[in-house]
């Protein structure tokens, strides 16, 4: 989108969208589309430069739990319209998700969550290790016990997400102001007044709270606990490969996190690691890959010596139970948030997107999100973890 204009802050607004990223954009086009007006997007970098800015980011419905399963089936379904609704090519490429399983308890987990997720319509399967091989040649059956696998799956480039929703809003009349960092939060008695930015104060009806990793923080200015933690996660891109790489699934193994998928004329490769401390820093540091190529010796051998040529450091939004917080302050009722998304955020921004518009307008969505509640943890009352966090 031309920078110029991206950089316009009105002095004020009906809704003030903090974070533009997928959540907020996915945001603020659901609230233009469905003919909120007066609408301003504030973001402190350029567009998606988060989280969101990555290359490849995975799109899924095997989840563990119903809400999260509908979260990512509507958003798959979108992300499968969304050359029609917004109107753009995102390069979704359907090749499916591939757990890796290495203990029984773990395939009778994933069995179980299989059962639901037929349950609500997602083709997801139990398949034996050489199915799996099949799938992804790269793998070493070797203390393979099953896999999961759903075809619908797949990764999409986030990106251009992005830049459709935003287009497609800006179109709408929204205002998206880059460059503009938030500062502050007014408040009086029980409402949000005003948002203060580094272009100057914006006087609005209700803010929403999209900023990933940074969300704690615009928390705090209102007064309201969002416990999000940022973590760093890295992966790295390996040279060209001749010849070419088959087109395989979004293969993951369960037991180290480690995982691979194609990437334009490579693999792209990751792996969570485990002792990780928070903070902000997203400096690249190709260290941990030797952590990614001792398990790919066991476990997709050819992997363990390709050639890398860089990568890069993001951030995931931790929450204590890797479930999103999305909803309404019970003491602001003005201020909505969506966020710590666990490394889901991209995956259920669709559907997260219709689910924030619909508590704007104070109508029920299409599911109860009630469970994601920040408040849950004040309450003692965490959902089960979802360990599923690539």
């Amino acid at each position: 989108m031309p920078s110029s204009a991206l950089r316009t802050v009105p002095t004020s607004a009906d809704v003030v969208i903090i974070g533009g990223g997928v959540m907020g954009a996915s945001i603020a086009f659901h609230l233009a589309e469905a003919g909120v007006t007066n609408i301003v997007v504030v973001e402190r970098d350029d567009l998606g430069r988060g989280s969101s800015g990555k290359p490849i980011g995975g799109v899924r419905a095997q989840f563990s739990d119903p809400l999260n399963i509908e979260l990512g089936s509507r958003s798959l379904r979108a992300y499968q319209e969304f050359p029609h609704r917004p109107g753009a090519d995102i390069r979704l490429d359907t090749v499916g998700y591939l757990f890796l399983l290495d203990s029984e308890q773990q395939a009778s987990d994933f069995e179980t969550g299989v059962e639901l997720q037929n349950s609500l319509d997602v083709p997801s399967r139990m398949i034996s290790p050489d199915e799996a091989q099949r799938l992804c040649p790269y793998l070493s059956t070797d203390g393979l016990v099953a896999a999961a696998y759903s075809p619908a799956d797949g990764h999409a480039r986030p990106g251009l997400v992005v830049e459709g929703y935003a287009r497609a809003a800006a179109r709408a009349g929204v205002t998206i102001a880059t460059h503009t960092a938030v500062s502050g939060i007014d408040t009086a008695g029980d409402r949000v007044v005003g948002v203060h930015t580094s272009h100057g104060r914006i006087a609005c009806s209700t803010v929403v709270c999209a900023a990933g990793a940074w969300s704690a923080r615009i928390g705090d200015m209102a007064g309201i606990n969002l416990p999000v933690r940022p973590v760093k996660r890295q992966l790295a891109f390996t040279a060209p490969l001749a010849p070419p790489a088959p087109r395989i699934p979004f293969t993951i193994d369960f037991s180290s996190t480690a995982y691979f998928h194609n990437s334009d004329d490579g693999l792209l490769l990751g792996l969570a690691e485990p002792d990780q401390e928070d903070g902000f820093d997203t400096t690249w540091t190709p260290e941990w890959m030797e952590q990614f190529r001792t398990v790919a010796r066991h476990r997709a051998p050819a992997l363990a010596d390709m050639e890398t040529v860089g990568g890069w450091a993001g951030l995931y939004e931790v929450t204590p139970d890797h479930n999103a917080l999305i909803g309404r302050s019970g003491t602001l009722p003005n201020f909505l948030y969506a966020a710590g998304f666990s490394g889901h955020g991209f995956l259920q921004a669709p559907a997260v997107g219709e689910v924030v518009r619909d508590l704007y307008l104070e109508r029920e969505p299409f599911t109860d999100i009630s469970p994601l509640s920040a408040d849950r943890f004040r309450l003692g009352a965490e959902i089960r973890p979802e360990a599923h966090v690539v």
